[in-house]
């Protein structure tokens, strides 16, 4: 069996535990860090919304083109008198998108751009998208996701209960926030494969919080009846029994993730994968983290509150107390006992080995 597997199997029979709800001020306090860093840089900075959200056109030319991804960048602004952006496709093609333009705009920025590239208009293909289309792409986005969350919130009350329901949501619009601030923070654009991406992680981030509260369900069942463990400790249970699960499905989903980000869209150089691999990575990686680390430790919290919980935890605490002290006078008589036992030490004179000259030089006679 392989040492991980091994760990994994002495973490479920409870050999080896690792305190993570006991910890939870820490994992509150890094997560609330990366949070606010994250609200920060989207403050700041904002999002490069994509074309499909703020409107504009997209030019795509012949393949084998001579000039480079800069120039063409250098050409569309000055053409356009606005940012572009440029892709240089697997084709050899170059896809130039410009934000912010209309049908009048987009015409002139044809005719320069085709112009300035050496090209024939008519072999310039343009792709305008206008801003009322844009702006219906993101409503139905926020609509979705929060059909999403109400979804999501109802059905885990309804198996299992509110506060687990509250705990998932809370590390769902953990994950967005980080995964959106990723994006203002590195600038990547964000288009209609980042909503997808971002939807992806959602319900994969949910799929891994729920296998941690089935199994904390089942552990719970007539918990009140037993006075061996606090809730907060099964609950940790609960998350040493599935971490290595957990730790073996992400690290699974986030290798080929990373292929397409770090090998597609950096040394292959195909941009358009960029936009739903970075929020599958940073998403996925921020769903494994709140599952383990945020879900689980606030349910852990929440239930703590209930009266029933409290009971159970003084009952618990109680009964430890007294088996110390039990323990402890058991001890103290074992060693009374020991002592009593003891066989005791030989007290008196020495005896003295009897001397060979003892008698020699003495006068005959009688004996003193």
């Amino acid at each position: 069996m392989s040492k991980l597997g091994s760990l994994g199997a002495r973490l479920h029979r409870g050999e080896i535990s690792y305190d993570f709800v006991g910890k939870r001020k820490i994992w509150y306090g890094v997560s609330i860090l990366i949070t606010i860093t994250a609200i920060v840089g989207l403050a700041v900075r904002g999002l490069n919304m994509g074309i499909e959200f703020q409107g504009g056109a997209v030019f795509t030319t012949p393949t084998k083109m001579s000039a480079s991804v800069a120039q063409a960048e250098q050409y569309a602004t000055d053409a356009s008198g606005h940012e572009a952006i440029v892709q240089k496709l697997g084709n050899g093609s170059l896809r130039i998108q410009i934000a912010g333009i209309d049908t009048d705009q987009s015409d002139k920025v044809k005719q320069e751009l085709a112009k300035d590239l050496n090209l024939d208009p008519e072999k310039l293909a343009a792709d305008l998208v206008g801003p009322s289309w844009g702006e219906q792409v993101a409503n139905k986005a926020w609509e979705g996701l929060a059909i999403f969350m109400v979804l999501v919130v109802i059905y885990l009350a309804i198996a299992f209960e509110w506060r687990m329901a509250v705990a998932a949501l809370v590390a769902l619009i953990h994950d967005i926030t980080i995964t959106t601030g990723i994006y203002a923070l590195v600038g990547f654009e964000v288009t209609p494969g980042t909503v997808i991406g971002l939807l992806t992680i959602l319900g994969y981030s949910l799929y891994d919080t729920v296998v941690v509260f089935d199994s904390l369900k089942e552990q719970t069942k007539d918990i009140t009846k037993q006075t061996r463990f606090t809730y907060s400790e099964i609950a940790n249970r609960s998350i040493n029994g599935t971490l290595v699960r957990s730790i073996n499905t992400t690290v699974v989903a986030l290798l080929p993730v990373a292929g397409l980000l770090f090998i597609g869209g950096g040394f292959l150089g195909a941009g358009t994968l960029n936009d739903i691999s970075l929020s599958l990575f940073v998403g996925l990686a921020a769903g494994a983290y709140s599952s383990i680390f945020i879900a689980t430790p606030l349910v852990a919290d929440l239930k703590e509150r209930e009266p029933a919980m409290k009971a159970l935890k003084k009952r618990v605490l109680a009964k430890r107390a007294q088996a110390t002290t039990e323990d402890d006078l058991t001890e103290e008589r074992s060693t009374g006992d020991d002592a009593e036992g003891a066989t005791p030490a030989v007290v008196g004179p020495r005896n003295q080995p009897a001397s060979r000259n003892r008698g020699r030089g003495r006068t005959p006679g009688k004996r003193r």
